[in-house]
C-alpha cells in the first residue's frame, strides 16, 4: 500500500470515527433534553395524563370552544414528544386523585369544577370573582391584597401552575391553566410548550404558580404574554382576612 491510498484509507477512517463519535453525542444531549422534559411534565415513556376540560352547559356530549380546543392541541403535542398519551375528559366526569397521572386542566373555576376543587385544595389564597353578572370586576383574580381586573380584549390575566400536592418528586403533577378568558387559557399552554426549559431550568420538579398578561388580545390573540408575577407563595398560603386592596386596570 503506497502512501496516497494509506492517506485515503486513514482519512476515511477518521471521517467515519468523526460521524458517529458525533451521532453519540446528539443522541445523548437529545436523550438528556428529553428526560429533562420528561421529569418535569411528569410524563415517562408510554405513561397516561388527563387533559381536562368544560363540557358545555346542559349539554350531554363533550364540547369546548374554539380557544380551548386549540390549548389542548398545544398540549397534546408536548404529550406526544414525551412518548406519552393522553385522555381528554370532561371536568365533571374526572375522579381521580392528586399524583396518579399528570392531569392537565384548562378552564377557569366558573365553568370548570375540577378546576374550582384545584383552587380551592391547592391555592386557596387565589380568589376568582365568578359571578356572572356584568361588572368591573367580573373574573377578577383575588390574590393577596392584589387584584387583578380584566379589560377584555385588551388586559386579561391567567395562572399558569405546577403543582404536586406535597407528595414527593415520584408524585404526577398538575398543570393548571385558569385563565379570565378562553384565549388567555390557550395563552398560558403556547406560554408552557415556548418557555418549558427555562421553568425546568428555574424550578425543576418542585411546585410553582406564575400570574401571566395577556396584552392586546384583539390584535394578538394569545401571543403576546408577559409574566407579572411568581405568585407561588401568596397562592398557596391560606385565604387572607378581607383587607385594603389594590386594583390592576388595563394599562397599569
Amino acid at each position: 500500500m503506497n502512501d496516497d491510498v494509506r492517506n485515503i484509507v486513514l482519512g476515511v477512517v477518521a471521517a467515519g470515527i468523526s460521524a458517529a463519535l458525533g451521532w453519540l453525542a446528539r443522541t445523548y444531549l437529545w436523550k438528556r433534553k428529553l428526560r429533562r422534559k420528561q421529569a418535569f411534565f411528569g410524563l415517562p415513556d408510554n405513561s397516561e395524563s388527563l387533559l381536562v376540560v368544560n363540557r358545555e352547559a346542559g349539554g350531554p356530549e363533550l364540547t369546548v370552544t374554539r380557544h380551548d380546543v386549540f390549548a389542548l392541541l398545544e398540549l397534546s403535542a408536548l404529550i406526544k414528544d414525551c412518548g406519552a398519551h393522553a385522555q381528554v375528559v370532561a371536568h365533571d366526569a374526572a375522579q381521580q386523585g392528586f399524583g396518579e397521572r399528570t392531569e392537565f386542566c384548562v378552564g377557569g373555576p366558573a365553568s370548570n369544577r375540577r378546576m374550582a376543587a384545584h383552587m380551592a385544595s391547592l391555592l386557596p389564597g387565589i380568589r376568582v370573582n365568578t359571578e356572572p353578572e356584568p361588572g368591573p370586576d367580573r373574573g377578577a383574580f383575588q390574590i393577596g391584597s392584589e387584584r387583578y381586573r380584566m379589560d377584555g380584549g385588551k388586559t386579561e390575566y391567567v395562572i399558569l401552575a405546577r403543582l404536586t400536592a406535597g407528595q414527593g418528586e415520584r408524585a404526577r403533577p398538575v398543570f393548571l391553566f385558569c385563565g379570565q378568558r378562553a384565549i388567555t387559557n390557550q395563552a398560558a399552554t403556547r406560554y408552557l410548550a415556548r418557555h418549558h426549559e427555562r421553568l425546568s431550568r428555574k424550578h425543576g420538579q418542585n411546585s410553582f404558580v406564575l400570574l401571566l398578561k395577556v396584552v392586546n388580545s384583539q390584535a394578538y390573540g394569545p401571543d403576546v404574554v408577559e409574566l407579572v408575577a411568581d405568585v407561588t407563595r401568596p397562592a398557596q398560603a391560606p385565604a387572607p382576612v378581607p383587607a385594603a386592596r389594590t386594583s390592576h386596570r388595563a394599562g397599569s
